[in-house]
């Protein structure tokens, strides 16, 4: 079996990050899914001091944010790194207001998505 896929650490030192153990606890899934997940594209991880995390904000109440899966699929094909996506949703935007991460839980997530797309192509 492959490793688990991670980029850089480009996330702000704030960041809500989640060892994978408690991604799979928060998901109700075991860690190896976990790791699927990663590797399915699903989900992102960086690796800071030498653990891997996913940003908690990438999850919601019920499992993994309704739009995350596609927001990074989207991305990927239309050519950003795994860190350029995290970049991209960890940036401040005054459009948004606020940034990309924050508004995919709200009313906003679909103009995200809409903005992913011509950023895509």
């Amino acid at each position: 079996m492959s490793k688990v896929p991670y980029t850089d650490d480009v996330l702000p030192s704030d960041a809500d990050i989640l060892p994978l153990p408690d991604v799979a606890e928060r998901l109700g899934i075991v860690v190896t899914r976990v790791h699927d997940l990663l590797r399915e594209g699903s989900l992102l991880a960086i690796r800071r001091g030498g653990i891997v995390y996913v940003p908690a904000q990438l999850l919601s109440d019920e499992g993994i944010g309704k739009h995350v899966p596609g927001l990074i699929s989207v991305l990927r094909d239309g050519g950003y790194t795994d860190a350029e996506i995290l970049s991209y949703l960890y940036t401040e935007d005054d459009s948004l207001p606020g940034r990309p991460v924050d508004a995919l839980h709200g009313h906003l997530a679909r103009e995200v998505m809409r903005r992913a797309q011509a950023m895509a192509f």
